[in-house]
C-alpha cells in the first residue's frame, strides 16, 4: 500500500537534509505538499523565498544549546522542531481554556513559555486567543526582538520577559482578564485568606499599580512582586501568573484564583460573617505549600500574623436591621411630630359622617 505524504512530512523531510525533490511517483501527496515539490524544483517569481526556507540542504547542527546569537539557521531548525511544535500546540490549548472560560475578550491577553537561557515562545498580537494556530507563534529574545515567526509576537510581552529575568524558576507565564478577579484588581482590593486551602497552598496573590499595558515600566511593578508572589493582580486591568513547572501549571493558578474570587463574593453576600480557618490550620497548609517549592511571604510568620484580613470590607447585604421602636421615638422631631398629629385630626374630621 503506497504511503500519503502530507505538507508537513515533506517539510519535515526537507529539513533533516532527505532529497525531497527525488520522490517518484510511489508516494501518494496531499495537494499542498504536490504544490510545494513543485515550488522546489521550478521555483515561479514570488515563491523563491518561500521555497528556499525548506531547501534540501541540512540545517547546520547546532554547536550547543540554542539562544539568541545562535545562526538564524539553527534558530530557524529549533523553531520548527518537534520540541517546539509540541509547546506551540500546548500554548495554543491554553489559549483556548481561556477564551472558552471568558477570561479573555478581543485579542486580549497572552501566554509565554523560556524554551532557552535567553529566548522564549510567545503568542502573536492581534490574534484572539481561542483560535490561535501553531503557526502563529512567535519566538522572541529576553529583550523582546523577535527571532523567528511570521506574525508579530504580543504587544505586552516586555511584561512576560521581565517575570523571566527577575525571577529565574519562571519557565511559563499567562495574562488574562478573569472577571471576578479583575473586579479586586479595579477595586484595589487584594482577596481575603484562610478561606479555601486550594487558593492558598497554589497561589500568591499580590497587587500591581496601574501602568499603561505594554511599558516597560508595567513590566517592572511586576516583575518586583514576583520573589515572593506567583499571581499578580494588575490594577485596572487583569491577572499575571507565573509556574516553575509549566503552562499548564500556571493557568491552573488563573482558574484557582479566579474560583476563589467569585466564591469570596458570594459568601459575603449572604448576611452572615465568613467562617474562616484558624491560623493554626492555615500553618499545615504553608508547610505543603513550601514542599512544593511555591513562593509565598507568610513563610516564617507567627501564627497570630498569619489570617489578617483587617482591609477586608465585604460589600453591603439586601439585610435590613430591625430598627428599635424606643430609639427611633427619640429621634423624632417633637414640632415634627405635634404637625404631623394636627394635620392628620383634621383630615380625620373632614372625611367623618
Amino acid at each position: 500500500m503506497k504511503s500519503v505524504l502530507s505538507l508537513r512530512d515533506v517539510e519535515e523531510m526537507a529539513r533533516t537534509g532527505q532529497d525531497v525533490r527525488a520522490l517518484t511517483a510511489d508516494a501518494l501527496l496531499t495537494p499542498s505538499a504536490r504544490d510545494f515539490l513543485r515550488d522546489l524544483r521550478d521555483p515561479t517569481p514570488g515563491q523563491g523565498t518561500a521555497a528556499a526556507r525548506h531547501s534540501s540542504a541540512p540545517s547546520p547542527a547546532p554547536t550547543g544549546p540554542i539562544t539568541s546569537r545562535s545562526s538564524k539557521a539553527e534558530i530557524e531548525a529549533f523553531f520548527n522542531s518537534p520540541l517546539i511544535q509540541r509547546l506551540k500546540e500546548q500554548i495554543c490549548e491554553i489559549g483556548r481554556r481561556l477564551w472558552q472560560r471568558a477570561y479573555v475578550d478581543g485579542n486580549g491577553g497572552n501566554i509565554a513559555i523560556r524554551v532557552g537561557d535567553d529566548i522564549a515562545l510567545c503568542t502573536p498580537t492581534l490574534v484572539s486567543k481561542g483560535f490561535m494556530k501553531p503557526e502563529d507563534m512567535c519566538l522572541v529574545d529576553l529583550e523582546g526582538n523577535q527571532l523567528a515567526g511570521v506574525k508579530k509576537r504580543t504587544s505586552e510581552i516586555l511584561m512576560h520577559l521581565q517575570i523571566m529575568k527577575r525571577q529565574p524558576r519562571a519557565k511559563a507565564t499567562v495574562h488574562c482578564h478573569p472577571p471576578y478577579s479583575t473586579g479586586f484588581a479595579v477595586a484595589g482590593v487584594e482577596p481575603p485568606t484562610c478561606m479555601i486551602p486550594e487558593y492558598e497552598v497554589f497561589a500568591s496573590v499580590a497587587t500591581a499599580p496601574y501602568r499603561t499595558p505594554g511599558t516597560p515600566e508595567m513590566g517592572k511593578l511586576v516583575a518586583d512582586l514576583v520573589d515572593k508572589h506567583n499571581t499578580i493582580l494588575m490594577a485596572n486591568h487583569g491577572v499575571v501568573s507565573w509556574s516553575h513547572n509549566d503552562v499548564e501549571d500556571a493557568y491552573f493558578k488563573m482558574e484557582i484564583l479566579e474560583a476563589y474570587c467569585r466564591t469570596v463574593l458570594v459568601a459575603s453576600q449572604l448576611g452572615k460573617p465568613v467562617q474562616t480557618m484558624t491560623p493554626g490550620q492555615l500553618q499545615d497548609l504553608l508547610k505543603m505549600k513550601q514542599n512544593l517549592g511555591i513562593p509565598d511571604p507568610r513563610y516564617g510568620l507567627k501564627e497570630c500574623e498569619l489570617c489578617d484580613n483587617s482591609e477586608w470590607r465585604p460589600g453591603v447585604t439586601c439585610a435590613a436591621p430591625q430598627a428599635n421602636s424606643e430609639s427611633t421615638a427619640s429621634a423624632l422631631d417633637p414640632q415634627a411630630e405635634s404637625l404631623v398629629q394636627a394635620i392628620t385630626e383634621q383630615i380625620l374630621k373632614g372625611i367623618r359622617p
